[in-house]
């Protein structure tokens, strides 16, 4: 039986990857706003730890990472190096913080997600839980990316967009407030309504965990 829920979860992993993969791969994934991409991939990442626990939501959080940092390195915008190590714009070098931006807040808010759901089950399974679970992980997800950014790379990224650091300080908060609460509103609506339609599945595959 561990075996076949071993496999099963496999199956769902993978099942999860492709999703992240279609969506960095057209322009649904990561939509360009300026120099800043705004994202739907948070939204699997979270129904996982929803779904399957604070491991397993983790994974598919390091997957969206993953595939945030190739996309960042094979498809540069001029801030890409905040992302990516392996990116050099205008004399500006990505490194480890980069890593630590485009990885770090991706697989904590999956991890997030599965501890607080396990949480939110002890007092009974709702919607209403579900909604702010997803909501309040995805601007702290916002908030680490971009608060990262301004404490790492601050500087750099004030030069790449040819702004004065109070100007470029002003446009990380502008994406909090727009970017950050619209992407926060929509995981709030569909996180919910996915998650019922996906946990009978999951509850039959064996690998819901509550």
């Amino acid at each position: 039986m561990r075996e076949k829920k071993k496999l099963r979860q496999l199956v769902l992993a993978a099942f999860f990857t492709a999703i992240e993969v279609v969506l960095v791969m057209t322009p649904v994934g990561m939509i360009p706003i300026g120099p800043i991409r705004a994202t739907t991939m948070h939204i699997p990442v979270i129904l996982a730890g929803v779904l399957a626990g604070p491991a397993f939501g983790a994974a598919i959080g390091l997957a969206f990472g993953l595939l945030s940092l190739a996309k960042n390195t094979f498809e540069p915008t001029v801030t890409s190096f905040v992302f990516s190590p392996f990116i050099t714009i205008g004399g500006i070098h990505g490194n480890f913080w980069s890593l630590l931006i485009v990885l770090g807040p991706r697989v904590l808010m999956g991890w997030l997600s599965g501890v607080m759901q396990r949480a939110a089950e002890k007092s009974g399974r709702s919607a209403p839980a579900e909604a702010l679970i997803a909501g309040g992980n995805t601007m702290l997800h916002t908030l680490l990316v971009m608060g990262g950014i301004w404490v790492f790379f601050g500087a750099p990224y004030a030069s790449a967009r040819g702004m004065s650091m109070a100007a470029a300080s002003a446009a990380i908060a502008a994406v909090i407030g727009t970017n950050g609460l619209l992407e926060t509103a929509l995981a709030a609506v569909t996180v919910p309504l996915l998650a019922k339609a996906l946990r009978p599945a999951a509850e039959r595959m064996g690998v819901y965990e509550h």
